[in-house]
């Protein structure tokens, strides 16, 4: 049996050797990183605030081949930013709530939880390399 050894410094390069391996493998990197982002998903809902739910039901994830998002807000949620970063708002800016810089719910759960999203990145990106058929060994 011959050996060939991958070095991959990035998730495009990864995605990029394995759609050269398989075609149909570039769908199950975006499954994998929506994984990794729900984890996001899930532990930020609960410390939104609730009056009606609506910005806490508006966390999603979507994703690329090479990137995995959480989003928040939009028509049905439209103050979600404020309500995350703060600021200013209403006539006047009469409605103020401190600016945090690095927001108050989604950045610090991505910080929080950090090492759960690596691994499960990680564990993910093996699986995804056994799956093509290749030998995985940590090095």
């Amino acid at each position: 049996m011959s050996r060939i050894s991958i070095d991959v410094s990035g998730i495009r390069q990864f995605t990029r050797q394995l759609k050269q391996m398989d075609a149909g493998l570039g769908k199950s990197v975006r499954i994998m990183l929506n994984s990794s982002a729900e984890i996001v998903v899930t532990k930020t809902r609960p410390k939104i605030p609730r009056r009606t739910g609506a910005a806490a039901a508006s966390l999603k994830v979507s994703s690329s081949q090479t990137e995995a998002r959480v989003a928040a807000g939009g028509r049905k949620a439209p103050y979600y930013p404020w309500l995350d970063f703060g600021g200013n708002v209403g006539p006047n800016d009469s409605v103020s709530r401190p600016f945090f810089t690095e927001g108050r719910y989604i950045y610090p759960t991505v910080r929080e939880n950090n090492q759960e999203i690596q691994k499960t990145m990680s564990t993910g990106i093996s699986a995804l390399a056994q799956e093509s058929g290749l030998v995985v060994t940590d090095e």
